[in-house]
This record gives structure tokens, C-alpha cells and sequence, in this order.
């Protein structure tokens, strides 16, 4: 299922699937305005992941309030976006969820993410908490407005499927 006016694109999945890639690609593509979830973080919640401690759900509530914010602003002011978030179980989502608003999930291999994980520098996010990712990930259901692309093609692959599916005009 996914809505008939996508204005805000939450590319979503567990750390190292490609999320930031993929936003990023996308967001060219059309030519909407691009925000990295992770950098909304509060610095507790960066230094608890860095020490690879997972986090909780009292841990994730302000941060996904802040994105929400930016996804409110962005429909308020008719400004279509793409922004990355794990939005990994239902509720998550239901914080960000409003209509214009369509979850991109990037699903992968394990062990491709695992690989892709550690093979990156400069990411607070260790391979070691990949396993609670996957255990809190809840997939996106028929009722939510959502599409699934494969982590295992290139970038442009990915992003290419998702303008087509969702009847998008790209400006490159």
C-alpha cells in the first residue's frame, strides 16, 4: 500500500542497509529536501550506541519526535523530503506516520549488512548492535503506506524503483 501523493519519503531499516544512500539518491533525483535522521540524535543516545549498548524505547521516543517535527514542518509547508530513520517496529512509525507520508523500507541479507557495516568509518552505530536491529524490526505492513526495495541492488537501482513505483517525476 502506498499513498497516492507521497510528499515525505521515510526511508527506513536496520543500520548499514543502505538507508542514507538511498535517501540521498533519491532526494536528487527529485530534487526534494534531504535530512539524515541519525544527525537528530540527542548525544546520549550517540555515545550509548558508540559503547554498544542498544537503545531503548525511552531512548527513541524524543529522537523520533524530533523527526516527526521535521516530517510536520515539511508537510505544513507542502515541501516534499526524504528523510532516513530505523522506524524499525510499528509504533516508531505510527509517531511519524500522517498522510503524504510513505516508509521506504531497505531490506537486506544479514550478512550483506553485516559486511557493509564494517566495512564504513566515522559511524557511531557498531556491527555488534546489528543483531538488536534485526530483533526489534517489525516490517511494514499491508496497512501502512510503505514500499520494500532490495538492499542487495546498487543505489541508483534502488532509488530508480522507488520513483517508478511511487509515479514520481525525477529531475535528473
Amino acid at each position: 500500500m502506498t499513498d497516492p501523493d507521497p510528499r515525505v519519503l521515510v526511508v527506513m531499516g536496520v543500520s548499514g542497509s543502505g538507508k542514507s544512500t538511498l535517501a540521498a539518491t533519491v532526494a536528487e533525483q527529485l530534487g526534494w529536501d534531504l535530512a539524515e535522521g541519525d544527525d537528530m540524535h540527542p548525544a546520549a543516545n550517540v555515545a550509548k550506541m558508540q559503547a554498544g549498548t542498544p537503545l531503548t524505547d525511552d531512548d527513541r521516543w524524543p529522537w523520533l519526535d524530533v523527526v516527526a517535527t521535521w516530517i510536520r514542518a515539511h508537510l505544513d509547508a507542502g515541501t516534499p523530503g526524504v528523510v532516513t530513520c530505523s522506524a524499525l517496529k510499528r509504533s516508531y512509525r505510527d509517531v511519524l506516520r500522517a498522510p503524504g507520508v510513505v516508509f521506504v523500507h531497505v531490506a537486506g541479507d544479514t550478512g550483506l549488512i553485516a559486511e557493509r557495516m564494517a566495512a564504513r568509518s566515522g559511524h557511531f552505530m557498531p556491527t555488534s548492535l546489528l543483531a538488536s536491529q534485526l530483533a526489534a524490526l517489525e516490517p511494514p505492513q499491508p496497512d501502512e503506506p510503505h514500499l520494500t526495495v532490495a538492499a542487495e541492488r546498487t543505489p541508483h537501482e534502488e532509488a530508480a524503483a522507488v520513483v517508478a513505483r511511487l509515479g514520481l517525476q525525477s529531475v535528473s
